[in-house]
């Protein structure tokens, strides 16, 4: 499986998935603006010494990374949905789509990625996870369907 993340914000979190996707063997791709350089030391930091054991892919926006994904199912997730990754029946070859950390996908990927899915949050107050922990949640329990953990 890999990991998209459409306009990620925060360089910590990046570093954060960029060892989960180290850990996993799982591909990682950066779509669109960053909130960030690939040489912050904060990411950097947070992906420790892994960096050379990730495939890593940057996309310049949503149309490249569709050119080289393409027929593999798209599995995309906003805090916005009702409908929890849980019911999801995982391939190997799904790719993982997230938002940024403060705006999520956009509406006009939301639209055309549809259906959703979600993590459920209990707590009316808290409005959405950490996207590392949101990402490291579906992801292994992906590995797990497919029998890899």
């Amino acid at each position: 499986m890999d990991v998209v993340l459409v306009e990620p914000e925060i360089p910590q979190n990046t570093g954060s998935i960029g060892r989960l996707c180290a850990a996993t063997r799982s591909p990682l791709h950066l779509v669109g603006r960053l909130g960030f350089s690939l040489d912050d030391k904060y990411m950097k930091r947070a992906g420790l010494d892994y960096w050379p054991l990730i495939e890593l892919h940057t996309h310049s926006c949503f149309e490249d990374l569709e050119r080289t994904l393409g027929a593999r199912r798209r599995i995309a997730f906003s805090a916005r949905s009702t409908t929890s990754y849980s019911r999801l029946e995982f391939r190997e070859d799904d790719v993982l789509i997230f938002g940024g950390e403060s705006r999520g996908l956009p509406s006009v990927l939301c639209d055309r990625l549809a259906p959703l899915y979600t993590i459920p949050i209990f707590e009316p107050g808290v409005r959405s996870l950490n996207l590392s922990n949101a990402v490291s949640i579906v992801l292994y329990e992906g590995l797990r369907q497919l029998g890899r953990v």
